[in-house]
């Protein structure tokens, strides 16, 4: 059985939530990645901050990136899989919430993220192809 964490990227990294959107978009230059999950005073996922949250939410609006914090673009809930979850379930949970980047979890603590990236790198080419007419397929609006 393949795993969340036989497919992710290590090495992610958190932001807290009382950094800087500035800061935020310069740790996303030097970890090459464009998107962040968003700690909570405890380390625990409270959000997932992305570049276009930055741009679209924080600049594109007037506000300064130096006065805006991650926590202050963190909505809704945070969608994350534990590293132990079996490839089906990751499909799924991206599936089902319309996501492209996904936290994994273990022991209550980030161990990577898998991306759209990592699932066409480790997946066969019908669940790629299947999970993503589900993700990208647009309902028409009446």
């Amino acid at each position: 059985m393949t795993t969340a964490g036989d497919i992710m990227h290590r090495g992610a990294q958190w932001i807290p939530a009382h950094e800087t959107l500035d800061r935020a978009a310069q740790l996303m230059r030097e970890l090459n990645v464009g998107a962040l999950p968003i700690s909570d005073e405890n380390e625990r996922l409270c959000g997932i901050l992305t570049d276009r949250d930055i741009v679209v939410g924080c600049v594109a609006m007037g506000h300064d990136p130096a006065r805006v914090t991650a926590g202050d673009m963190a909505k809704g809930t945070p969608r994350w899989i534990e590293a132990d979850a079996d490839v089906g379930e990751v499909l799924r949970e991206m599936r089902e919430h319309r996501i492209r980047r996904l936290p994994v979890i273990r022991d209550k603590r980030l161990v990577g993220m898998i991306s759209e990236a990592d699932l066409a790198r480790h997946l066969a080419k019908d669940q790629i192809a299947s999970w993503a007419q589900s993700v990208y397929a647009t309902t028409a609006m009446h």
